[in-house]
């Protein structure tokens, strides 16, 4: 079954939440924490993850806190995906893993990797405004 963690979940609920706040705001790690019910130290690691790979910016200081590096329009569901659990994969044997028995008999790893490449090309098209608007399903459709 293909499903997200709780850890994207709050990526994606922190990034909201800072996407359609004024410019100047600064969201702070606790006031996420408490408006989404997130354990802190989890929400903590997060946003320093997503920070790391130049979603958002950390501003230090008393005030500080964090704030998106860049537009809603830009920052992809992919992106986030990636960040927090890293390849996107429905198999593993598609990135080389040869562990498995069935490598020399297998007749579904090409159709795999082509359904796999459709699913993040379609990621890749979702983005934090779609997500927050609530147009997805007018904005994207599934060829």
């Amino acid at each position: 079954m293909l499903k997200l963690t709780k850890k994207t979940d709050y990526a994606l609920m922190a990034i909201n939440y800072m996407a359609y706040r004024k410019d100047s705001f600064i969201a702070n790690t606790r006031n996420i924490s408490e408006t989404y019910n997130i354990p802190l130290e989890l929400l903590a690691k997060i946003l320093q993850k997503l920070a790391k790979n130049g979603l958002i910016v950390s501003q230090n200081g008393p005030k500080g806190g964090y704030t998106l590096a860049k537009e809603p329009r830009q920052i992809t569901l992919g992106e986030v995906i990636r960040t927090i659990e890293g390849p996107i994969q429905i198999v593993r044997c598609i990135e080389g893993d040869t562990t498995c028995s069935q490598t020399e008999l297998c007749t579904i790893r090409s159709p795999l990797r082509k359904i796999e490449g459709k699913i993040i090309t379609f990621l890749d098209q979702i983005t934090i405004d779609t997500i927050c608007n609530e147009n997805i399903e007018k904005e994207l459709t599934v060829n």
